[in-house]
C-alpha cells in the first residue's frame, strides 16, 4: 500500500527529468527580466506569485513598459486559461480533499506538474494518498523554478547593458510554440498572431500582444470548428 511519503517522493522522481527544460527556462527569464530593467525583487516575486513561465515572459516587458495593472492581469489571465482545463481534468481525483489541500495544489498546478500527475492519477491502484504525488511534483518544480530564476537574476545583473538579452524572449516563445503546431488551424493561428503583433505594434501599453492573441485564438477556433463540420 502506498504511503504519503512514498507518493510524495514518487512525484519528486517523476518531475526531476522535466527539470532539464525548466531550469534553463527559469534562468533565461531571470536574466531577461533584469535586462529589461525590472528590479531583482519584482523578478523573483513574479516567479513566486505568478509561477507560470509563459505568462511571466509576457508580463515582464509589459511591467517594464508601465502597462496599467488591469491590462497586465487580463493578459496574464488569458495566457494562463489553459490551467482551467488542467483543473477540470484533475478535479475528479481531488474532490474529497479539504479546501486547504485544494488551494495548495491549485497553486502548484502548472504544465509540467500536471503532465506527470494526471498520468499517475490514471493508473490503477490505491488512490487514498495520490494527492501527495502531486504535492511532490509541484514542490520540486516550484523549488527549481525559484532557484533558476535567482541564478538568472544574478547573472543578468552582472552582464553589461550593451549585452542585451531581449532577443532571447521571442526565441524562447518560438521554441515553445513550434513543437505544438500539429494542426493547420494552429499554424494559421500562429501566423495571424505574428502578423497581428507586427501590425498592432504601435498600440499603447503593448496592447498589440493582447489584440494579436485574441485575433489568433478567434480565427483558430473558427477554422477548427469549420473543418470539423466538413
Amino acid at each position: 500500500m502506498e504511503t504519503p511519503q512514498s507518493e510524495f517522493f514518487g512525484g519528486v522522481r517523476a518531475e526531476l527529468p522535466l527539470m532539464v527544460g525548466v531550469v534553463p527556462f527559469g534562468f533565461i527569464f531571470g536574466a531577461v527580466a533584469v535586462q529589461l530593467g525590472l528590479p531583482a525583487s519584482i523578478t523573483q516575486a513574479m516567479s513566486s506569485v505568478i509561477f507560470g513561465g509563459s505568462s511571466q515572459f509576457l508580463a515582464a516587458p509589459l511591467i517594464a513598459a508601465g502597462t496599467p495593472g488591469a491590462l497586465l492581469v487580463l493578459t496574464v489571465l488569458i495566457v494562463n486559461l489553459r490551467h482551467a482545463l488542467y483543473s477540470a481534468s484533475i478535479a475528479p481525483y481531488l474532490e474529497k480533499l479539504s479546501p486547504l489541500w485544494k488551494g495548495v495544489l491549485a497553486y502548484l498546478l502548472t504544465d509540467e506538474a500536471y503532465a506527470v500527475t494526471i498520468a499517475h492519477f490514471q493508473q490503477k491502484g490505491d488512490a487514498k494518498h495520490r494527492h501527495w504525488f502531486m504535492l511532490g511534483a509541484g514542490v520540486t518544480l516550484w523549488t527549481m523554478w525559484q532557484l533558476s530564476t535567482a541564478v538568472g537574476i544574478f547573472v543578468g545583473a552582472q552582464l553589461p547593458p550593451e549585452w542585451s538579452l531581449d532577443f532571447m524572449l521571442p526565441l524562447t516563445f518560438i521554441a515553445i510554440v513550434v513543437p505544438v503546431l500539429k494542426h493547420r488551424a494552429y499554424v494559421i493561428a500562429a501566423l495571424v498572431a505574428g502578423a497581428g503583433g507586427v501590425i498592432a505594434y504601435g498600440l499603447p501599453y503593448r496592447l498589440g500582444y493582447l489584440v494579436a492573441a485574441l485575433a489568433a485564438i478567434a480565427l483558430g477556433l473558427a477554422l477548427e470548428e469549420r473543418w470539423k463540420r466538413r
